[in-house]
C-alpha cells in the first residue's frame, strides 16, 4: 500500500467511512425507529444534526489541522469518530443514538474531512490529483451505492448495529496505515478565535433547526397557535437570528485581519470566483442527494411496506450510475473543462427530478422511476467527478486546509438542509393534504373533527399498513378505518410529489454556480496554484 497510490487509498477509505453512515441509516429508518421506540421526525433530527455538527464545526477543524498538523487531526479525528461509532452501535436508546452518531462522530469527522481535502492535495500534483480527488469522490460514490445495500441486508438479517461496528474496523485500518499518507504542510503557531467559533457554529444550527421545524411550526404563519411569536411562526425570527450571527462571524473575521490577528476563516478565499462556484455546486449536490435518500426510503417502507433490503435495491440504479460516471467524469476532465462536465452533470439532475416527478405511482416500481434514479446518479456521478479538484485548485498550498474546511462546510450544510428542507416539505405537505382530503371526505362530520383536533401538531409519518389499527383504537369503525387508510395513502404519494418538484426547483439553482466553474482543462503542472485567481489571491487581500 506504501507505492503511489497508497496515500488516496488510505484517504479513500477514511472518506468512504464518512459517507456510508447516512446511506445506511436512511434505509433502516422504520426499523431504528421500532427499535429504539421513536419517531421518524426524531430520526430526521438525528440525520440533520449528524451533517450539521459537521458544518457547524468545519472550520474549526480545518483550523486544527494547520495547527496540530494535517494527519495527526486525522489521526485524532478517526479516533473520535470510531468511538461516536462504536457508541452508536451499542445505543439503547434514541438519546445514546443522537449523542454517538449526531455528536461524536460528527466532531470526529470535522477533523477527518479537511485533512483528507488537504492531504490528498499534499500528496499529488497535476493530473494525479485530478485522479485523487476524483477517486475520492467514488469513494464517496462506492459508500452511496453500497450502503443502502449493505445496510438494507444488515437489517433485514441481523442488525443495523452492524454496520457502526464494521466502521470501528475500518477506522482502524486507516490508523494502522496512517503512515503511508504524506505531511509536508508546515503547522501554524496560533491561537483559535473562541467567539468566532460560537459565532458561527450558533449561525448555522439556528438556520437548519429553524428549516427543520417548518414541518411542525410552519414557514410563515403558526399552524399551532400556542406556539407562536408576534403572531407569527417562529421559524422566520430563528433563521433571522442565526443569519444575524453568520453576518456577525463575518464581521469578527474582518475585525481579526485588521488587527494582524489570525481569523478562524480568511474570507479573502471566498473572493475566489472559481471557489464560490465550486463549494456551491458541492453544496446544491449534497442538498439534493441528502434529500433524495431520505424521503424515497421513507415511502417505500412506511407507504409500500418494503424491507431495508428491498429499500437498498429499489435506490441501486442511482448508486450504481454514480460510481460509472464518476469514473467517466474523471475521464473526460482529460479532454473536457470542469464547467462543462458539471453542467452537464447539473442539468441532468435537473432532467432526473422531473422523470422522478412523472415516475409516481402507488407502487413506484416501474422503468420510469428506476430510469430517474439512474440519471440522477450519473448526474451526482459527474459532479463528484470535479467539484473537489476545482475547489481546492483555487488556493495555493497554504490555504489548503482553510479550502478543505469551506468545502467540508458547503457539504455538509448542503446534507443537512437537504433532509431538513426537502424532509420537511414531504412531512408538512402531507398534513395540509391528508387534512383536506379528511375535510372534503364523506366520513362524519364529528369524525371529521376528531381527525382535524388529533392532527392540529402535524400528521404523523407512520406505516400506511398501520393507519387502520390507530383509527380502531380512536373509535373508528372498520369502514371509516378503511376509507382513512386510503385518505392517508393518497397523501403520502402526494407528499412525495411535491418532495420530487422541491428537488426539481433546487437542482435548477445548481446551474446559478456554476457559471463560474473553469472553462479550461485542469490537471496540468502549470495550472496549479493560479486557478483561482480571478480575483485578489487570499495572500494579498488579507494583508491588505
Amino acid at each position: 500500500m506504501a507505492g503511489r497510490w497508497g496515500a488516496v487509498t488510505v484517504l479513500g477509505a477514511a472518506q468512504f467511512v464518512m459517507t456510508l453512515d447516512s446511506t445506511v441509516m436512511n434505509v433502516s429508518i422504520s426499523t431504528v425507529v421500532k427499535d429504539l421506540d421513536t419517531t421518524i421526525s426524531a430520526m430526521q433530527a438525528c440525520i440533520t444534526f449528524y451533517t450539521l455538527t459537521m458544518a457547524a464545526f468545519m472550520l474549526l477543524g480545518a483550523k486544527l489541522g494547520d495547527v496540530w498538523g494535517r494527519r495527526r487531526a486525522l489521526v485524532i479525528g478517526s479516533i473520535v469518530y470510531a468511538v461516536g461509532s462504536g457508541t452508536t452501535a451499542l445505543a439503547p436508546n434514541i438519546v445514546v443514538l443522537f449523542l454517538g452518531w449526531s455528536v461524536i462522530e460528527g466532531l470526529g469527522a470535522v477533523l477527518v474531512i479537511p485533512a483528507i481535502a488537504a492531504l490528498i492535495a499534499d500528496n499529488y500534483t497535476g493530473h494525479a490529483r485530478v485522479t485523487a480527488f476524483a477517486v475520492i469522490g467514488a469513494s464517496s460514490g462506492v459508500a452511496v451505492a453500497v450502503g443502502p445495500l449493505i445496510g438494507g441486508f444488515l437489517t433485514t438479517y441481523a442488525s443495523w448495529r452492524y454496520v457502526f461496528a464494521g466502521e470501528v474496523v475500518i477506522m482502524a485500518i486507516v490508523l494502522l496505515f496512517r503512515t503511508v499518507v504524506s505531511d509536508t504542510g508546515e503547522r501554524s503557531r496560533i491561537r483559535i478565535d473562541l467567539l468566532s467559533v460560537l459565532l458561527s457554529a450558533a449561525g448555522l444550527v439556528l438556520i437548519v433547526y429553524g428549516l427543520l421545524q417548518t414541518k411542525t411550526w410552519g414557514w410563515i404563519l403558526p399552524t399551532q397557535q400556542d406556539i407562536s411569536l408576534l403572531g407569527l411562526s417562529p421559524v422566520p425570527f430563528i433563521v433571522g437570528i442565526g443569519a444575524v450571527l453568520l453576518w456577525l462571524f463575518f464581521l469578527r473575521q474582518r475585525r481579526l485581519i485588521r488587527l494582524g490577528r489570525p481569523p478562524l476563516l480568511n474570507t479573502a478565499i471566498l473572493r475566489l470566483r472559481q471557489l464560490r462556484a465550486g463549494v456551491g455546486s458541492l453544496g446544491i449536490q449534497y442538498t439534493v442527494t441528502a434529500g433524495l435518500f431520505f424521503v424515497v426510503p421513507i415511502y417505500l417502507q412506511l407507504s409500500l411496506g418494503l424491507d431495508a433490503l428491498s429499500t437498498g435495491l429499489r435506490i441501486f440504479p442511482l448508486s450504481v450510475a454514480l460510481v460509472l460516471f464518476s469514473i467517466l467524469g474523471t475521464a473526460l476532465a482529460r479532454r473536457l473543462s470542469p464547467k462543462l462536465i458539471a453542467r452537464l452533470g447539473q442539468f441532468g439532475l435537473v432532467l432526473a427530478s422531473l422523470v422522478l416527478l412523472g415516475s409516481i405511482d402507488t407502487e413506484l416500481n416501474n422503468w420510469v422511476f428506476g430510469t430517474g434514479m439512474f440519471l440522477a446518479g450519473a448526474a451526482l456521478g459527474l459532479l463528484a467527478s470535479q467539484l473537489g479538484n476545482v475547489t481546492m485548485s483555487a488556493v495555493g498550498d497554504d490555504e489548503l486546509s482553510e479550502a478543505g474546511g469551506v468545502q467540508g462546510v458547503y457539504q455538509n450544510l448542503g446534507s443537512s438542509l437537504g433532509t431538513a428542507l426537502i424532509g420537511s416539505v414531504m412531512i408538512a405537505s402531507l398534513t395540509t393534504i391528508f387534512t383536506g382530503a379528511v375535510a372534503t371526505s364523506t366520513l362524519p362530520h364529528d369524525v371529521q373533527q376528531q381527525i382535524t383536533s388529533a392532527t392540529q401538531g402535524g400528521v404523523a409519518v407512520v406505516s400506511v399498513a398501520d393507519v387502520p389499527t390507530i383509527a380502531t383504537d380512536a373509535g373508528l369503525t372498520q369502514d371509516q378505518s378503511a376509507q382513512l387508510s386510503s385518505l392517508y395513502s393518497e397523501s403520502q404519494l402526494e407528499a412525495l410529489r411535491l418532495s420530487f418538484a422541491a428537488l426539481a426547483i433546487v437542482s435548477l439553482g445548481a446551474v446559478f454556480f456554476s457559471r463560474n466553474l473553469p472553462s479550461r482543462v485542469l490537471g496540468r503542472e502549470e495550472d496549479h496554484g493560479d486557478a483561482g485567481e480571478e480575483d485578489a489571491p487570499p495572500a494579498t487581500a488579507a494583508s491588505s
